[in-house]
């Protein structure tokens, strides 16, 4: 089991809420996990514990603490979608918490990862391209990342896409290709939030886990790592 901790964003002194699963043998590196429109949610936080066991020091943000404190109480509720997206667009879909994804890495020893999930996903695109200090980024069914298409990655990343996800259509998928044709887009037989509970794709979320992690280890800078 994990713990509440409270990051400062460098930006304003604003301090926010954070999940931190640490690891109890060989240390691999540090892992900034970006959530989806729902929050910090029983599942990511079950999902940091899952990382940090693998020997990645895991932080989970809160990246909505500025419109609501606190984490999720349950994966998903319907009746607080609107209210969600409301928070998503008001950060421009992540670009307006990426001070919180800094103050993140930062509380990390490095090498330091970040993987994201659907906001989160385009929120990991967009800090692999602006935030320092990170060594790869994994990023999972980002719903905005075409209209981010100009930002470039500064370290490797990858992506994990559903080819039946609804919110990412073919013309998407396709835009981000012809944008980045050197950028490893993975896809699979599943929908939208495959890694989710409410979406699970056990194929897929088995599969997406390996390459995301074999990812990390080929750019950890640790000798012996593949």
């Amino acid at each position: 089991m994990g713990e509440i901790v409270r990051l400062t964003s460098a930006a304003d002194g604003f301090q926010f809420a954070a999940y931190r699963a640490g690891v109890s043998d060989a240390r691999r590196g540090g892992l900034v996990i970006l959530h989806a429109i729902w929050g910090v949610t029983p599942h990511l936080r079950a999902l940091a514990d899952d990382y940090a066991e693998l020997g990645y020091e895991t932080l989970v943000p809160s990246l909505f603490d500025r419109f609501q404190a606190g984490f999720a109480a349950r994966d998903v509720d319907p009746a607080l979608l609107a209210r969600q997206m409301d928070f998503g667009e008001r950060t421009h879909w992540g670009a307006g918490v990426l001070d919180a994804v800094q103050a993140a890495i930062d509380a990390l020893e490095p090498p330091v990862f970040a993987l994201g999930f659907c906001f989160g996903g385009t929120t990991a695109w967009l800090a692999a391209a602006r935030c320092s200090g990170l060594a790869a980024v994994a990023s999972f069914y980002g719903g905005q990342i075409a209209g981010y298409l100009a930002e470039a990655p500064r370290v490797p990343t990858i992506l994990h896409l559903g080819k039946h996800d609804e919110l990412i259509p073919p013309a998407g998928v396709e835009a981000i290709r012809a944008a980045h044709p050197d950028l490893p887009v993975y896809m699979y037989e599943a929908g939208h939030a495959f890694v989710a509970p409410n979406a699970h794709h056990e194929d897929s979320a088995r599969l997406s886990k390996l390459r995301t992690l074999a990812h990390f280890a080929r750019n950890s800078g640790v000798r012996g790592e593949v």
